[in-house]
C-alpha cells in the first residue's frame, strides 16, 4: 500500500518537474543526455523529460555590465584610469551556454583587455577629447569576439576618465589661461566695437554738421539773392518813377533847376566847377525865357 503511494507521489513529482513555464524574456536550453538540442525552447509552457533532460534558463533581456576603473597606458606613455559601462544582450541562448562557461564574466575580462589595447593606440590628448570615438571602437572590438558567444554588444559608454595628477594640474592651468585669453579677446572686441561706434558717431556728427552748414549757406545765399532781387526791383521802380516824373517836367522847369544848381555852386568853396551842360546854350535859353515873360 505504501509502495503504491510512493509510486504515485513519484509520478506526480516527475510530471510536475517536467513542466516548465517560461516568461517572454527567457529561453530554455535543453541538454538531453548531455547533448544540446538544436534549438532553445520557450517562451510559454515547455515539457522536459525528467532525469534525461537538463534544462538551463537563459535571460534574453539587455543587461548592464559595469567595468570598474582600469589603469591603461596611452600611446605617449601616460597612465590613465578609465571605467565604463557595457550594454549587452544574449541573442543566441544555445551559443551562450555551449560556447562559453560564464558569458558575462568572459565579457568583462575581454572588455578590460580590449580597453587597454584601444587606449594604447591613442595619445593622451585624444583620449580626453575623443570619448565617443573610443566608445565606438570598444563596441566594435567587443562585438567581434562576443558574437561567437551568442552575445550582442549594443553600446559602450565611458563613465569617467581620470588622467594623472600632474596632467590634471596642467589642464587646470591651461583652462585658466584659456579663460584669461577669452576674457582679453572679449575685452579687445568690446574696445574695438566701442571705437568703431565712436568713429561712426563722429562720422555721422560731421556729416550732419556739414549738412547743417550747407543748408545754412544755401539759406543765406537765398536770402541774399532775395534781398538783392527786392533791392533791384526797388531801384528799377524808383528809376521808373523818376523817368515818369521827368517826362512831365517842361523845358522851363529844367532851366530853373539848372539855375538853382549854378547858384548852389557859386556859394560853395570849390575853385573848380564842372557843369553838365553847355553854358552858352544855357544862357541863350535863359535869355529866351525872360524875353517870353516880358512880352
Amino acid at each position: 500500500m505504501w509502495l503504491t503511494y510512493i509510486l504515485i507521489g513519484l509520478a506526480i513529482f516527475l510530471l510536475l518537474s517536467s513542466l516548465k513555464v517560461l516568461p517572454e524574456y527567457q529561453r530554455l536550453v535543453v541538454l538531453r543526455l548531455g547533448r544540446a538540442l538544436p534549438q532553445a525552447k520557450g517562451p510559454g509552457l515547455v515539457i522536459v523529460i525528467p532525469i534525461i533532460d537538463t534544462p538551463i534558463r537563459v535571460d534574453m533581456r539587455e543587461r548592464l555590465l559595469e567595468i570598474p576603473k582600469q589603469t591603461c597606458i596611452t600611446k605617449d606613455n601616460a597612465p590613465i584610469s578609465i571605467d565604463f559601462l557595457i550594454y549587452l544582450q544574449i541573442v543566441d541562448p544555445l551559443a551562450s551556454v555551449v560556447n562559453v562557461q560564464n558569458v558575462f564574466q568572459a565579457t568583462e575580462g575581454l572588455a578590460t583587455t580590449t580597453l587597454r589595447a584601444v587606449i594604447g593606440d591613442i595619445a593622451l590628448d585624444d583620449v580626453l577629447s575623443k570619448r565617443e570615438e573610443i566608445n565606438q571602437k570598444l563596441r566594435v572590438k567587443l562585438d567581434e569576439v562576443t558574437h561567437r558567444w551568442g552575445v550582442q554588444v549594443n553600446a559602450v559608454e565611458i563613465k569617467e576618465i581620470q588622467p594623472p595628477a600632474e596632467v590634471q594640474e596642467s589642464m587646470t592651468k591651461q583652462m585658466a589661461a584659456e579663460r584669461t585669453r577669452r576674457a582679453m579677446v572679449t575685452e579687445a572686441e568690446g574696445t574695438k566695437q566701442a571705437e568703431i561706434l565712436r568713429a561712426e558717431g563722429e562720422k555721422q556728427s560731421a556729416i550732419l554738421r556739414a549738412e547743417a552748414e550747407k543748408q545754412a549757406a544755401i539759406l543765406k545765399a537765398e536770402a541774399q539773392r532775395e534781398a538783392q532781387r527786392i533791392a533791384a526791383e526797388g531801384y528799377a521802380l524808383a528809376l521808373e518813377q523818376i523817368t515818369r516824373a521827368a517826362r512831365t517836367i517842361d523845358q522851363n522847369t529844367l532851366l530853373l533847376q539848372y539855375l538853382d544848381t549854378l547858384k548852389n555852386l557859386g556859394t560853395s568853396a570849390s575853385t573848380k566847377w564842372i557843369l553838365p551842360v553847355e553854358v552858352t546854350g544855357l544862357a541863350k535859353e535863359v535869355s529866351t525865357l525872360f524875353q517870353n515873360k516880358n512880352t
